[in-house]
């Protein structure tokens, strides 16, 4: 529905503004209507999902909703500290020279490193969780 609304908007966007004299590819009056009929199937389809979202627990006794920030806060970590390492470990002397300023990593890498994979395979199995509980959901209606 989303990638229809898009297009509805490109075609929308070449048909509103024409050159004097020229016709519009299509009628920007029945485009709009469009876009507005589906803009509030989309509406009512969020809400549906948000309604079941909340209502649905994961085995371990979290909602739906509370799974999914949480994803969202674990892709965050990830990126950070991915960040992080790629930051300490950027290709590159530490000292061009003796009389040069030196470089001094101020984390393990390591140790970053270990809590990304951790994190990762966090996630890794919150999605296949949260897909499992998908696919047998009923949506409410």
């Amino acid at each position: 529905m989303q990638k229809r609304i898009a297009q509805l908007q490109e075609r929308l966007r070449a048909s509103v503004l024409v050159q004097e004299g020229d016709d519009p590819p299509e009628s920007a009056e029945e485009l709009l209507a469009e876009l507005g009929s589906l803009c509030d199937q989309l509406e009512r389809l969020i809400a549906r999902i948000n309604q079941t979202n909340s209502a649905t627990k994961l085995s371990e006794g979290e909602t739906v909703t509370d799974a999914l920030a949480r994803r969202d806060v674990l892709g965050l970590r990830q990126g950070a500290l991915r960040a992080a390492v790629r930051a300490a470990t950027s290709e590159g002397p530490l000292r061009y020279s003796r009389s040069e300023v030196r470089m001094v990593r101020q984390i393990r890498v390591s140790e970053i490193q270990t809590q990304v994979d951790a994190l990762a395979k966090e996630q890794r199995e919150l999605d296949t969780l949260l897909q499992e509980t998908n696919w047998t959901t009923p949506l409410i209606e």
